[in-house]
């Protein structure tokens, strides 16, 4: 499950309903992790773009290779912008067996870290500034070659 939310998360909402999906799927974990904006270079916080048909792509694939060790993945993040310690980032994978979802979550978040198509900016008094060591560059995309 992919979810796009215009703003920050709400954490508490999100959680509540991915468990609700789980619970009764006979899944023995459910590990979420949360993103959350954090105080730092004097930003008074983040900004995202997010281009979807990449996205989604990305996310498929992620699917796909959790189906093989019969977990699953929840992703939810931030379209525009986010205030500090608020969040814009969270996911969850459950699975029956909880060593399955505690060594998915790892990979899961560092990937989505080194290849998700999500631009982030910093946001600095009212202005969106987009910061190039933030980039990644994607394959066969042409940014930020």
């Amino acid at each position: 499950m992919l979810e796009l939310h215009k703003g920050n998360l709400d954490v508490k909402s999100i959680q509540n309903n991915w468990f609700d999906i789980v619970k009764d799927k006979n899944h023995g974990a459910l590990i979420t992790f949360v993103g959350i904006v954090r105080d730092e270079d004097d930003i008074d916080g983040l900004s995202f773009d997010i281009y979807e048909p990449i996205l989604e792509k990305w996310f498929s694939k992620w699917q796909d290779e959790l189906r093989e060790v019969k977990a699953e993945v929840y992703m939810a993040h931030s379209v525009g912008d986010v205030l500090l310690h608020e969040s814009s980032f969270m996911c969850a994978i459950s699975s029956p067996k909880r060593r399955v979802s505690l060594e998915m979550i790892n990979k899961f978040v560092e990937d989505f870290k080194a290849n998700a198509p999500i631009w982030k900016y910093d946001m600095r008094d009212g202005e969106r500034v987009f910061v190039k060591k933030r980039g990644i560059k994607l394959e066969n995309s042409g940014v930020l070659s």
